[in-house]
């Protein structure tokens, strides 16, 4: 597909991230932080998706609808910041029930205006967005070894995507929609997201966006594919973990240089690593690919390929490849051995 030219810079972009989902496969790290603001490299993980859509949409952004659960008002006025710190407009609408996603992207019904950009916040991903101002509407794909659990697109010879299918349990293709996409008139989206609500028309039991934008091919609207450069997902603890790993090593290097607050005696941290604000470390080695969240503290201890929340204090242990979450504690005991030779001590 040839690229035309970008959509002028003076116009504007809606950008709606619906995120309400409870994250079960992210427990016990969900219980009380919803998935999306689970933290790590510095930021929750919707904050790295604003601003990766904030960098690459090259547009103004005029708005970002965040549709949420009930996460609370310290939540809702982080969010907004999210917002504001890209020069945007953040709103709160509310999704009660888990029932789709062209349910959960109507439940920002009146934000759903002009040009408009759809990321659900269950990946992230590294993009150069190249918005086509004949299409009606990018779909960002990718292609995936097992396209079973996505909704994937046939493409025609002439690059244009000729059909939607959700979760082909027989092979169709293996381009997977990744949850981005951007549509050049968002009323019209809306408008066919709330014919399949009064319709009732659900598929594999929930309403999902792929069957809308099937209804609008069908009226002549174009729908061109998309291609993100990393597609990372973050649906369990060991792919948010392997993701964070990717994102420390995507990050620049001036990013990753720790805070003046750092306290650090007598250890050693191997870049890559993001280390917060008011994070003690002492007589430990930290890295490589590790976030250390503000107010932490590490002592005596090995922590490699993991992500430590806030709050947080280890002492004694060997930790890799893990998460751990806020006002956590972790300390073991040291050993006091005396230990003969051809010995062993092994644990599992």
């Amino acid at each position: 597909m040839v690229i035309a030219e970008l959509i002028d810079k003076q116009s504007i972009m809606r950008i709606i991230i619906p995120m309400a989902g409870m994250g079960k496969r992210m427990r016990p790290h969900t219980l009380v932080t919803p998935k999306p603001l689970i933290e790590f490299a510095g930021k929750p993980m919707v904050h790295h998706i604003v601003e990766e859509l904030a960098k690459t949409c090259r547009e103004p952004i005029e708005e970002i609808a965040f549709v949420i659960g009930d996460f609370g008002k310290d939540v809702e006025a982080n969010l907004i910041q999210v917002a504001e710190k890209v020069g945007a407009r953040g709103s709160i609408y509310y999704q009660q029930e888990p029932l789709g996603t062209a349910h959960a992207v109507l439940c920002a019904g009146p934000s759903l205006e002009g040009k408009l950009i759809v990321a659900f916040a269950d990946t992230l991903f590294k993009a150069d967005f190249q918005l086509d101002e004949t299409m009606d509407s990018v779909i960002w794909v990718q292609k995936v070894d097992d396209p079973r659990p996505f909704g994937v697109v046939k493409i025609n010879n002439q690059g244009l995507i000729t059909d939607f299918v959700e979760k082909p349990q027989e092979f169709v293709s293996d381009l997977a929609i990744i949850g981005i996409y951007y549509f050049q008139d968002g009323a019209n989206l809306r408008t066919e997201l709330q014919y399949l609500i009064d319709n009732n028309l659900k598929e594999k039991g929930e309403f999902q966006i792929t069957n809308a934008l099937e209804n609008m091919k069908q009226k002549g609207l174009r729908f061109a594919p998309g291609q993100v450069n990393e597609w990372l997902d973050c649906g369990n603890r060991q792919a948010t973990v392997d993701t964070h790993r990717r994102w420390l090593q995507l990050m620049p290097e001036a990013s990753l240089k720790p805070d003046n607050s750092l306290q650090i005696s007598d250890s050693l941290i191997v870049q890559p690593c993001h280390i917060g604000k008011n994070v003690h470390i002492q007589g430990s080695v930290v890295g490589p690919f590790v976030s250390l969240a503000d107010n932490t503290r590490i002592e005596n201890s090995v922590v490699k390929n993991s992500i430590v929340q806030k709050n947080t204090g280890i002492r004694n242990a060997v930790i890799a490849n893990s998460m751990v979450g806020n006002h956590a504690a972790i300390e073991l005991k040291e050993l006091d051995l005396s230990l003969g030779d051809y010995s062993t001590i092994q644990t599992s």
